[in-house]
C-alpha cells in the first residue's frame, strides 16, 4: 500500500466518524453558506498578482513535521502581503497536522482564495469546506473514479465553490469535466516521492485551455517558476519551501522578488 491508499483509507473511516458527530445539516447553519466566494481562478489570471498559492501546512508523509509552531494568522497574512494570489490551507491532521479551525482562521484574517487541501473521498468533505470558509476544493484524480469526480465537482458547484482536479498523469485528464475550474499537475510521484517539474511541463500540451493550469510540488526556484510560465502555466502551489524556513511570509515574498526581477531581466534580455 503507497501513502496515497494509506491516507485514503484513514480518511474514509475518519470521515464516517464525523459525520456522526457533526451532522451536513448542522454544517448547512454556519454564516459561510450563506457568505459568497472568492474566485481562486480569476486571481490566478489576474496580472497584477504573481499565481503563487501560498500553503500552510505543519508536516508532510515523506518529511514529518516541517513547521509544528506556525501560527496561522500571522502566515497566512504574511502571504498576502507577500503578494501571493491565493492561500492554501491543509485540514489534514493525520498526515500533514493541519485542521479545519486552521481554515477557519486564515478566513477570518484575509480576503483573498482558500483551497481547501484534504483528501476528498465523501460528498460530506464537500459541504464541510464550504461551513469553514473555503472558496475551493482539491479533487485528487487518483483518488476518486471518472463518475464520482464529476458528481463530486458538481455538488461543488451547487454551493458556489471552485473545483481544483489534481492529476499525476496524461491519462487522468479523461477524469476531467466542465465542473472543473484548475487542474493541477503534481509534481511528486506519489510512490517513490521523486518530484520533477518535468512532470508538468510533460503533461502542459494535454490539458485545455478553458481550465486554470496550475503546476503543484517541489518548486523552490524562481528560474523553475519562470520556465513554467513560460509554458503555459499560470498557477503554482508550493508549501513546504516556505514552510520549512523560520519566516515563511519572508521567503515567500523573497520567492516573489526573484520571479519579477527574472521576469523584468527576460524582458530587458539581460543575461542571469
Amino acid at each position: 500500500m503507497d501513502i496515497l491508499e494509506k491516507i485514503v483509507a484513514h480518511k474514509k473511516k475518519e470521515v464516517e466518524k464525523r459525520k456522526s458527530i457533526y451532522p451536513s445539516k448542522l454544517l448547512e447553519q454556519s454564516i459561510y453558506f450563506e457568505t459568497p466566494v472568492v474566485s481562486l481562478r480569476k486571481y490566478l489570471l489576474r496580472d497584477d498578482k504573481s499565481g503563487i498559492i501560498a500553503e500552510f501546512k505543519k508536516k508532510s508523509p515523506s518529511q514529518g513535521f516541517i513547521n509544528p509552531y506556525a501560527k496561522v494568522e500571522e502566515v497566512s497574512i504574511g502571504y498576502m502581503q507577500a503578494g501571493a494570489s491565493a492561500l492554501s490551507v491543509l485540514t489534514d491532521e493525520e498526515f500533514f497536522g493541519g485542521k479545519n479551525t486552521d481554515l477557519t482562521e486564515a478566513r477570518k484574517f484575509n480576503f483573498c482564495p482558500i483551497l481547501r487541501k484534504d483528501f476528498v473521498v465523501d460528498e460530506y468533505q464537500i459541504i464541510e469546506a464550504k461551513s469553514i470558509g473555503a472558496d475551493a476544493i482539491l479533487l485528487i484524480a487518483e483518488c476518486l473514479e471518472k463518475q464520482q469526480l464529476k458528481d463530486f465537482a458538481g455538488t461543488a458547484k451547487q454551493l458556489g465553490l471552485e473545483v481544483l482536479m489534481e492529476i499525476h498523469s496524461g491519462e487522468q485528464l479523461s477524469k476531467l469535466n466542465p465542473h472543473v475550474d484548475a487542474v493541477g499537475v503534481n509534481n511528486r510521484n506519489l510512490k517513490t516521492f521523486e518530484v520533477t517539474i518535468e512532470t508538468s511541463l510533460h503533461l502542459i500540451n494535454g490539458i485545455p485551455d478553458s481550465v486554470v493550469k496550475v503546476s503543484e510540488s517541489g518548486l523552490k526556484r524562481a528560474d523553475s517558476v519562470l520556465r513554467l510560465k513560460e509554458a503555459g502555466f499560470q498557477g503554482f502551489l508550493v508549501g513546504t519551501h516556505f514552510m520549512q524556513t523560520d519566516n515563511p511570509a519572508k521567503a515567500c515574498s523573497q520567492f516573489i522578488r526573484e520571479i519579477e526581477a527574472l521576469e523584468k531581466s527576460k524582458k530587458k534580455n539581460i543575461p542571469v
